[in-house]
């Protein structure tokens, strides 16, 4: 089976599928083969990646990500694709329906989409003080775009301003972060877009040593060094997904093989990060996490 994901924190997804494989007894080197592509987040070479696995026949093609998930999908024609989607997979054409999804791609939606408007809402709690954020997406992600959308409508019913940039490239992130001014923003909100995902470590890094507080939409960032998230584990999403791999290599169609939502929504915070960035967080929040690192 082939494997397509943009790097970076997407590993986390490709070991939760590892995982999840041994457990349903699919031994790697044994059962099943592994041909995992990193595309370095480059929409270009996802389709490259996704064509030359068709062209190798390899039995099946697993997707991190709704973008990386259109790009294999308009790139090859045969090969059953199991994905991992955060925006709706209905809304973006990968699958008819949820119960029948009616083609060859079927796989776990991990709704990082839907809780744009809370993980803004969590962020204003955090920083009652709130008023300028900053965001940065690739313009051409369609599901970017409208997670986006999202942050910019919570953002106005907040009272806060959501400072969008556009980047198309790891490179361009990276500049975009440096340019930063100190006091030009209160904090970094996470627009779930993959290229961007791929490069998390890139934003707490340069967020840490500019004092910004972060938030994400995965939960094992907040481990790395991110001051929270909330959304769905990467880890506990690949492990949903091995079991579509398994139907579908005993000979089950995507078509007859229901989408499946993640819906274990986790608020994590790392307090060591709020004190080396000089943050309180409330007790309010600080109460309701699922995890707190100390």
């Amino acid at each position: 089976m082939g494997i397509i994901h943009h790097g970076g924190e997407y590993q986390v997804f490709v070991d939760g599928l590892r995982q999840g494989l041994r457990e349903l007894g699919l031994e790697e080197g044994k059962h099943v083969a592994l041909d995992i592509r990193d595309t370095k987040g480059d929409l270009k070479a996802v389709g490259e990646a996704a064509r030359d696995l068709e062209r190798r026949k390899v039995d099946l093609i697993c997707t991190g990500g709704a973008s990386v998930t259109m790009a294999a999908k308009r790139a090859t024609a045969l090969t059953p694709i199991v994905f991992f989607a955060g925006a709706d997979p209905v809304a973006y054409g990968l699958v008819e329906s949820f119960a029948k999804p009616g083609g060859r791609l079927t796989g776990v939606h991990g709704r990082a989409t839907d809780l744009t408007a809370k993980r803004l809402e969590v962020l204003k709690e955090m920083i009652p003080r709130l008023g300028r954020m900053v965001t940065f997406y690739n313009p051409g992600n369609t599901a970017a775009r409208e997670n986006a959308r999202l942050g910019r409508e919570a953002a106005r019913t907040l009272g806060v301003q959501l400072i969008e940039r556009h980047v198309r490239s790891a490179e361009e992130l990276r500049l975009g972060l440096g340019a930063l001014k100190p006091r030009e923003v209160d904090a970094y909100f996470h627009t779930p877009d993959a290229m961007v995902t791929s490069q998390a470590l890139l934003i707490i890094d340069a967020a840490r040593v500019k004092r910004l507080p972060t938030i994400f939409h995965q939960t094992n960032l907040v481990a790395k060094g991110g001051l929270a998230s909330y959304g769905t584990s990467f880890r506990q999403v690949g492990r949903m997904s091995a079991k579509y791999v398994q139907r579908i290599l005993a000979g089950t169609h995507p078509k007859d093989l229901p989408v499946e939502s993640y819906d274990k929504i986790e608020l994590a915070l790392n307090l060591r990060t709020a004190r080396e960035i000089g943050l309180r967080i409330p007790p309010s929040v600080r109460i309701r996490a699922d995890t707190v690192i100390e």
